[in-house]
């Protein structure tokens, strides 16, 4: 095949050391040579091979996305290397033949396919946009196990005999918190705890002194620390939000535009310029590139004329669930994402179906990627539709014809008058 690069190098990353494999002009059959080493992965170490590959006139680097064990051998080669591109690329589109895999082997099938033009990088973002990333992603993990501590705590309660959830709507309100610190103290007689509602749950007073009934046990210890581990996971919570706020302040105006679009907030806004960045166009060249690389849009699996499943690709898990999040907010105002909502679920089964409704919810998600898309390309603010929208492209006359025919079928006789 024709050669794309002629001196180009290619990188098998693992967790202790990395086989390098270099192509360049020589004496080979081809009128090539391959040079192969091996490296520690110790960030000095990564240095000294990113100063091997610039003294052998290397311009382009190649290496399989291996998790976090890739990013520092990418970053060592931007530091001390000066290369026009350094690649990550993809593991399922660079897989070697079965029954051949060593890290030299792998090495030098990237390399061969470099030195071709035929690999494309993934998508890796900034350092800033890296950082604020990670801190998101991590945030996600804390409000996750603050979710599970909660519900390990209302199940001590449960086990205890104490059913101040059932009468609550959350055992994670203030009220609910008196209560439980007030037991775990010895406090014992129902009214009096039941005086330690506050707001609305003043109203529940009644049910509230017969739902905490207290048995001797363990269950105060376990309470106590149930309490101790949510007090921890919320103030890292607070202290995430905090260094979030200070993350973004270069991006503000990107965020700002991003909270217009209906089921995003601030949080969510910051959360998807972490993970898409703000030059999209320079990695996304259209609408369609960055759906599909979120994987919010069917896949192709077309075979001998026959056209097989269309399970989408697995895409960026994080934003999927992050964008389903938004759309479940987005379709509880009316708009134009409530009404393709509503068309989809009618389609699929109606508003009894619990798949029909997860399957539109779904169908929104590829809307809002592309809303997305187009907001940070133009830098203009989202523009509602209306709820109308899809009722605007119908033709009356015909809309008219399919309802007067529809009432035919059911035995009436119709008659139109124009209105006035």
């Amino acid at each position: 095949m024709h050669v794309v690069y002629e001196r180009c190098a290619a990188i098998d990353v693992g967790k202790d050391e990395i086989a390098v494999a270099v192509r360049m002009p020589g004496d080979g059959p081809d009128g090539r040579v391959t040079v192969k080493r091996t490296f520690k992965t110790f960030y000095g170490v990564l240095g000294e091979a990113a100063r091997w590959l610039v003294s052998l006139g290397v311009t382009h680097v190649a290496m399989e996305a291996t998790g976090s064990y890739s990013l520092p051998v990418y970053y060592a080669l931007l530091e001390h290397g000066d290369f026009e591109k350094v690649l990550i690329c993809n593991a399922g589109h660079v897989k070697n033949v079965p029954g051949r895999k060593t890290g030299y082997a792998d090495a030098e099938w990237l390399a061969h396919l470099l030195e071709c033009g035929l690999l494309a990088g993934s998508f890796i973002p900034p350092a800033e946009i890296k950082a604020a990333r990670d801190v998101i992603r991590y945030r996600t993990k804390i409000v996750q196990q603050r979710v599970s501590e909660i519900a390990r705590l209302g199940n001590t309660l449960q086990d205890a005999g104490i059913k101040i959830d059932s009468v609550a709507w959350s055992i994670a309100t203030k009220s609910g918190r008196a209560m439980i610190e007030a037991l775990i103290d010895g406090e014992r007689r129902g009214p009096v705890l039941a005086q330690l509602a506050k707001g609305t749950m003043r109203s529940k007073i009644a049910d509230l002194s017969m739902a905490p009934e207290w048995p001797v046990g363990h269950h105060a210890l376990m309470c106590r620390l149930h309490l101790d581990h949510i007090d921890h996971l919320e103030a890292a919570i607070a202290r995430l939000d905090a260094r979030i706020e200070q993350m973004m302040e270069p991006f503000q105006c990107w965020r700002d535009l991003l909270a217009t679009v209906p089921g995003i907030g601030r949080h969510a806004a910051a959360a998807v310029i972490s993970e898409i960045g703000v030059a999209v166009k320079e990695f996304f060249p259209d609408d369609a590139h960055l759906a599909s690389w979120t994987g919010l849009c069917p896949g192709n699996h077309q075979s001998a004329g026959k056209r097989r499943s269309g399970k989408p690709r697995q895409g960026n898990t994080h934003l999927q669930t992050l964008l389903v999040e938004c759309a479940w907010s987005a379709v509880r105002h009316d708009g134009y994402l409530k009404s393709l909502y509503h068309r989809h679920v009618m389609k699929n089964g109606g508003y009894r179906s619990s798949t029909a409704k997860k399957k539109a919810i779904v169908v929104v998600t590829h809307p809002m990627i592309v809303i997305i898309w187009h907001i940070m390309v133009t830098g203009k603010p989202y523009h509602e539709l209306g709820a109308d929208y899809f009722a605007s492209l119908q033709d009356p006359e015909r809309e008219t014809r399919r309802l007067i025919a529809r009432l035919q079928a059911l035995g009436h006789a119709v008659t139109i008058n124009p209105a006035a």
